[in-house]
């Protein structure tokens, strides 16, 4: 069991990143995917949950500036990430569960985590 987020990276404010979380030893179509983000000298919150029948969660404070989908075909999850701003700075990491929960310690499965920094 495997996971591997990716597309991290340096963008100006305003700017946009996709993030993936690609799976791999199982079937990512099985499990809710959860998105999550630490920055420096903060606990990891919850961002965005995509459950196995493709219900989201989460992410009232991002006031539609961030979208999660997964394409099951190639294995693997998306966290969209548009008008970026600088305190959206963060690493990211994906995790994968039975259901969406807003607790860290209820994932299972962790990426290794992808760094998005937000700067002019």
């Amino acid at each position: 069991v495997q996971l591997q987020a990716s597309g991290g990276g340096l963008v100006q404010p305003g700017g946009s990143l996709r993030l993936s979380c690609s799976a791999s030893g199982f079937k990512l179509a099985y499990y809710a995917i959860g998105w999550f983000r630490q920055a420096p000298g903060k606990g990891r919150e919850v961002v965005l949950c995509i459950s196995s029948s493709d219900t989201t969660y989460y992410g009232d404070s991002l006031k539609g500036r961030f979208t999660v989908s997964r394409d099951n075909a190639k294995n693997t999850g998306y966290l969209q990430m548009n008008n970026l701003r600088p305190e959206d700075t963060a690493v990211y990491y994906c995790a994968t569960d039975d259901d969406c929960n807003v607790d860290p310690n209820h994932w299972g499965a962790w990426g290794q985590g992808t760094l998005v920094t937000v700067s002019s």
